[in-house]
């Protein structure tokens, strides 16, 4: 885990950085100045990326890994016995994550985004937009 220097955060926070495969390899890292707030939780066994000046309000998820696929045969396994699917997160400089966003694996929120609160984020986001609802939409894009 790399944390970088301004890095503060709110109570009751859970970040975890396992490490599925890659030996010595950092599988989080936070830029500088980031703040998080309360009740967040991060989940990072692949790659988490969090890029520099990122705010992050409160109650957001946000995890590189599932369990599992979702075909019929795969649903007959025990969700515990799953093996788990990785795909790296990054979220780039400048964003602002709204309250209770859940952000999931393989997605990058592009530099200065802005991702509504409540919003599932399942794919990209591209930078300067502001991205909002179930599954997350870009709504508007800033030139």
């Amino acid at each position: 885990m790399h944390i970088g220097q301004g890095f503060t955060t709110g109570q009751y926070c859970r970040i975890e950085a396992g490490n599925s495969r890659k030996s010595g390899v950092k599988t989080l890292s936070i830029g500088k100045n980031v703040q998080i707030n309360d009740s967040c939780h991060i989940a990072a066994l692949d790659s988490i990326t969090i890029g520099d000046n990122v705010l992050i309000a409160s109650q957001v998820y946000i995890s590189d890994h599932d369990h599992g696929g979702v075909s019929k045969l795969e649903l007959e396994v025990l969700p515990k016995d799953r093996p788990l699917i990785f795909s790296p997160v990054i979220i780039d400089d400048n964003v602002w994550i709204g309250e209770k966003v859940i952000i999931l694996k393989g997605v990058r929120i592009g530099r200065g985004a802005v991702i509504g609160a409540g919003a599932v984020v399942t794919r990209d986001v591209p930078a300067y937009s502001v991205a909002v609802g179930i599954p997350a939409r870009v709504i508007k894009i800033c030139t």
